[in-house]
């Protein structure tokens, strides 16, 4: 069975979707120079960085940015060693007293999020915590939502949604696939 897409986002409806994001960031953060942003590997870290600029634009300071990979804190895959410290932050940024935006692609069963929150917690003590995704696809496992989201898309089972940035594949787009339910990997 070949895989079917669906081109549903382009370039300019993510650069879009990217600023009012900011916009939101800026409004929701008591204070933006109390900012951090942490990217989840891989896409969540471009779009971070996306946001970052963005706010720097708006709000006349930038925002500090982490990067994180959660694998190691994912309660889905098995885990052999216990959890790192902080060893998942790939770019560590202070989070004692800031408002942390956990930024990731897509949000979908909630899994990704509950482990970078844990990750976050074994750095310190945030204000507050905030979730930002570009594209929520619904279908959660976990009670997990994110507070600022670039779109709301319906998908059904056997979908996938894939969000492409040029950082990583050369072009803004979110295409949405067709796909066998042995491939599921999210």
């Amino acid at each position: 069975m070949a895989e079917e897409k669906k081109t549903l986002l382009e370039r300019d409806d993510i650069g879009r979707m990217v600023s009012r994001m900011a916009h939101e960031i800026v409004e929701k953060a008591s204070a933006p120079g109390e900012l951090a942003l942490i990217g989840i590997r891989s896409r969540g870290v471009h779009l971070a960085r996306r946001l970052a600029r963005k706010i720097e634009e708006i709000a006349k300071t930038a925002p500090a940015v982490g990067v994180i990979d959660v694998t190691p804190y994912r309660d889905d895959k098995l885990q052999e060693q216990s959890l790192p410290a902080v060893g998942a932050f790939e770019v560590q940024v202070a989070v004692d007293d800031r408002t942390v935006v956990l930024v990731d692609d897509v949000i979908f069963r909630g899994r990704t999020i509950r482990a970078a929150m844990e990750a976050v917690e074994r750095l310190g003590q945030p204000k507050r915590i905030l979730v930002a995704a570009l594209i929520d696809r619904g279908d959660r496992e976990l009670p997990i939502r994110a507070d600022i989201v670039g779109k709301n898309i319906e998908v059904l089972d056997g979908q996938r949604v894939n969000v492409l940035l040029d950082e990583a594949d050369g072009v803004d787009q979110v295409v949405l696939t067709n796909w066998q339910e042995k491939n599921r990997s999210i």
